[in-house]
This record gives structure tokens, C-alpha cells and sequence, in this order.
């Protein structure tokens, strides 16, 4: 949503202060996209329907800004349609401050909160009273059956744009109903006796501690590994992978290969994240249940069989589930040397993939994301793709083997040299 959001919230006040700061030409970009048709996403309903509340500000007579919380239920607030939300108004205080102001201006600020996950959503729209009397179905849609608080009135907000903010700064806070979902998931997991792992894992020699551990999605977490020692990390390109040592249950050591998933623009730290697969070999599953904040790894350092073009010709990046990973990394490492790039993500749904929301923020011009079972499903159209692409464009790809399939007979039947075509999967 990078230009209704830049219409409205760069003002010639904030671009003056932006030049100031040396960010404007950063944010000039967004202002200069296409006309875009504002419109929710699958990932932004999703993301709404599952918040308890959220802060509001609306605009006085006298100009001065109010800003309120409202809260409810999970899902109290709507998603009408893709341009349109709407809540039930229920009885509060009676000073009715934010009803008043949006009789006189009906502009509207709406700012929701994940604060587990580190995430916020910025909605702008103008925003309108519907009571029983006016319009009593559309009233009855905004009702919640299992919460019977006395309700006053709808507002109906119709959407004129939306930004995710950054995670930066965001405490993460959890509700009761979130606490107590983590306590049933520690005691299941307490409940099976495991042996310890030993203090250190590996023989490689370069010594890593795990120094962050963050809940991507339900079944995929990231970690940050630090030297052990506190020195400068070995350096890497984009589409490296770190192998790292995993204690099993049977009490022997394995080995998996996992890609870093940032830019190699931070000499003090690597990153990879993991999915646990429940009907595989069991590494992953050992990985998540036995690595834990302070857990020591001899590893050897990363390696990369799935690099980047070192010229400037433009990349065509696909990937499938976590398979997102390595092309994270390329996308930003593409960004920062000003290489042209697409970016095409397929998965489940928003839910199920990492970093949708770092890659939209990052890239609103360059990703686009099908998800396969969202309300209305979109899929990923390889031969479209791949015939609308430059003939000098190197194509790299990432994911389940079907896909990875799927694109290299594509491009033979399209007459696309296979060296064009860069490949790496996950089994």
C-alpha cells in the first residue's frame, strides 16, 4: 500500500523533516509507484479477525486529535468486504468524544497490536455511524453471538489505506487466553521425559551460542546464532546455508543444513529458521524441542551451492514455504547492490509463511504472495511467470520439488537455458 499511504501521511510538513533526516529519497520511491487499488488481503483480514482490540484516533472540531482503545472480543472487528471493516459501537462512559468528532470529520486512524508476534497494522479510512433504526442488517453483521454487551451503534470504516509498521521497539505482551495456551504447550511438551543433550553439539570449529529464539509462524521459529566468544562472524553471500549439529532422542547427533536467511550485512550474527515436520526423519523436531537460549554449537562455517549472479542482470526469485528463506536473504542482498528483482511466494496461507510481513514492508513493489488455502485461494502461474520474463533474467528457486520441477520443465518447453535456472530444495 505504499502510495495511498505516502498520499496521505507525507505531507510537505513530514517531507520537509524527511529531507532534513536524509530519508527522503528513501520514502520519494513509494510516492512514485503505481496507482494501486487500496484492497485487504487474504494476510491483512486474517490478521484483523484475530485481534481483541485496537486504537482509534479520530480529529475534533478544534483540530485536536483523540485517540481511544476499544476493545471485545476476538473478532469483533469486521472485514466487511476487502475496501471495508466495521465493529459494533457497545456502551461505554456515554461522553461519546470519537461519535462526536466523526460527525464533523469523518476521517479515521485505526492502529492494531500483535504484541507476541511484534506486529502492527496501520489502517487509514473514513469512518460512519449505522445504528438499528438506519440500517438493522447491516447492524446485525457487525453483532458478536457469544458477547451480549448492550450495543449503540456500528461504525463502518471504509478503507483508503494501510501500512505495517516496524517490529522494532514493539514489548512483547501476551493476553491471559495467550499465557495460558504457551503453559498447555510447555506442559505437553514436559510431560515427555527427553534425554539432556550435551552442553556443547558439534566438533566444527567455529563456536556459536544461540543467542534468540522468535515463533515465526505455529510450526517455524528463527534463531540467531552469536560467536561464542563474542568475535566477528566468517562473512557469506546470499543463498548460504549453516550446517548445525542436533542432538536426537536416541541420544546420537545429527547434522542438517539450514540456508541464513538475512543479507550478509551483519558481521556479529546468523540467522536460519526451521520448520518442524512432524512425519520426518526427526531432526527438526529434536532442533525445536532441544535448542534452547545459551545452547553451544561447533559448527563449520556457512557454505553456498545456491549463490547469487554477480553482475547486473535482473532476478527472477520463486519460492515455495520455507523456501523463503535463502531468497530473503538474496532479495535484500539484490536491493542493496540496486540489482531489478522480482519476488513470487506460495504457501498455505499467511498464517503458515515467514516473513510476509518484513517482505511487504521491505519490497511493496517487487513481492507478490498466492496463498492456496486463503478464502479466496490464488496460485502461482509458472508458465505466465516465466514467459513474461527478460531474456537476460536469471531465474532462482526454492521450495517443495514439485515446484522446483514444475519451473525447470517450464523453461526447457520456453527455450530457457538451464544455466539460467538455479535451483535448491528442501526434502
Amino acid at each position: 500500500m505504499a502510495r495511498a499511504f505516502a498520499k496521505i501521511s507525507f505531507t510537505p510538513d513530514v517531507q520537509a523533516v524527511q529531507t532534513e533526516m536524509g530519508s527522503r529519497m528513501a520514502y520519494r520511491a513509494a510516492e512514485l509507484g503505481e496507482a494501486e487499488t487500496v484492497a485487504l488481503s487474504a494476510f491483512e483480514q486474517a490478521f484483523i479477525t484475530d485481534r481483541d482490540s485496537f486504537y482509534q484516533a479520530t480529529v475534533s472540531q478544534t483540530g485536536w486529535p483523540y485517540v481511544q482503545h476499544r476493545g471485545g472480543p476476538v473478532g469483533f472487528l469486521k472485514v466487511l468486504d476487502e475496501r471495508t471493516l466495521g465493529y459494533a459501537d457497545f456502551s461505554g462512559n456515554r461522553q461519546y468524544i470519537s461519535v462526536g468528532n466523526l460527525r464533523g470529520d469523518d476521517r479515521i486512524s485505526l492502529l492494531l497490536m500483535d504484541y507476541p508476534q511484534r506486529r502492527r497494522l496501520k489502517i487509514w479510512g473514513r469512518a460512519r455511524a449505522v445504528d438499528e433504526r438506519t440500517e438493522p442488517e447491516l447492524l446485525a453483521k457487525l453483532e458478536s453471538p457469544a458477547f451480549r454487551a448492550p450495543i449503540e451503534r456500528g461504525i463502518i470504516i471504509q478503507v483508503e489505506a494501510f501500512d505495517w509498521n516496524c517490529p522494532k521497539y514493539i514489548t512483547p505482551r501476551y493476553s491471559e487466553r495467550e499465557v495460558e495456551a504457551l503453559l498447555d504447550q510447555t506442559r505437553q511438551q514436559t510431560a515427555v521425559v527427553k534425554p539432556q543433550a550435551p552442553p556443547v553439539l558439534g566438533s566444527g570449529a567455529l563456536p556459536l551460542t544461540i543467542a534468540g529464539i522468535r515463533q515465526l509462524t505455529l510450526t517455524i521459529r528463527a534463531y540467531e546464532l552469536r560467536h561464542a566468544d563474542g568475535d566477528l562472524l566468517p562473512a557469506y553471500r546470499a543463498g548460504a546455508h549453516l550446517r548445525v549439529p542436533i542432538a536426537l532422542t536416541d541420544g546420537s547427533v545429527t547434522t542438517r543444513a539450514y540456508s541464513l536467511t538475512d543479507a550478509a550485512d551483519n558481521p556479529r550474527q546468523y540467522r536460519i529458521a526451521v520448520l518442524r515436520v512432524e512425519d520426518g526423519e526427526g531432526g527438526s523436531q529434536a532442533l525445536h524441542d532441544g535448542w534452547q537460549i545459551g545452547t553451544r554449537l561447533n559448527v563449520d562455517a556457512p557454505d553456498n551451492y545456491f549463490s547469487l549472479h554477480y553482475d547486473d542482470r535482473p532476478a527472477l526469485l520463486i519460492a515455495g514455504g520455507i523456501g523463503i528463506t535463502p531468497l530473503k536473504a538474496m532479495a535484500e542482498e539484490l536491493t542493496a547492490r540496486g540489482v531489478d528483482f522480482q519476488l513470487h511466494y506460495a504457501g498455505r496461507s499467511p498464517q503458515h509463511m515467514p516473513f510476509v510481513e518484513d517482505l511487504r514492508r521491505h519490497f511493496p513493489n517487487r513481492c507478490r504472495f498466492y496463498f492456496s488455502q486463503a478464502p479466496t485461494p490464488t496460485r502461482l502461474d509458472v508458465s505466465v511467470l516465466l514467459n513474461s520474463t527478460s531474456a537476460d533474467t536469471v531465474i532462482y528457486v526454492c521450495g517443495p520439488t514439485r515446484l522446483i520441477e514444475r519451473v525447470r520443465q517450464t523453461a526447457r518447453q520456453l527455450g530457457i537455458a538451464d544455466e539460467r535456472v538455479q535451483f535448491e530444495s528442501f526434502t
